[in-house]
Order: C-alpha cells, then sequence, then structure tokens
C-alpha cells in the first residue's frame, strides 16, 4: 500500500475557473470519486486528476 499526501491547494488557486472554484470549499472537495482510474468531482468529472499522477506527487494541469 502506497500512502502520499498530496496539496491540491496551489493547483486550485492558480487555475481559477467557475467549473472548479466550487472544489475549493472542503465540504464539496471531499466529494470525490474514483473512476477508471482517475480522482474525479462532479457527475460529469468537473475536475480529474488521474491517479498514476497523483502516485507521483503531480497536480497540474493535463499533458496532451
Amino acid at each position: 500500500m502506497t500512502s502520499q499526501v498530496i496539496d491540491f491547494g496551489p493547483f486550485l488557486s492558480a487555475h481559477s475557473h467557475p467549473q472548479h472554484d466550487k472544489y475549493r470549499k472542503l465540504a464539496n472537495f471531499k466529494r470525490f470519486k474514483i473512476e477508471r482510474g482517475n480522482v474525479v468531482w462532479g457527475k460529469d468529472w468537473d475536475l480529474i486528476f488521474p491517479v498514476a499522477q497523483l502516485h507521483q506527487g503531480y497536480v497540474g494541469p493535463a499533458v496532451y
């Protein structure tokens, strides 16, 4: 088992977007799900981070 602390605060502050801003509230942030290997928020995946990315300690916009 692996455990890692990741600070999402800087990402949410630096990447302001109406779709993401509601997840700055702790109550909303805690409502995540893990779907298809991703940590997601919202019914339509408003905010998404791949577990592999988080495992590496990286929180940032998707790189295409």
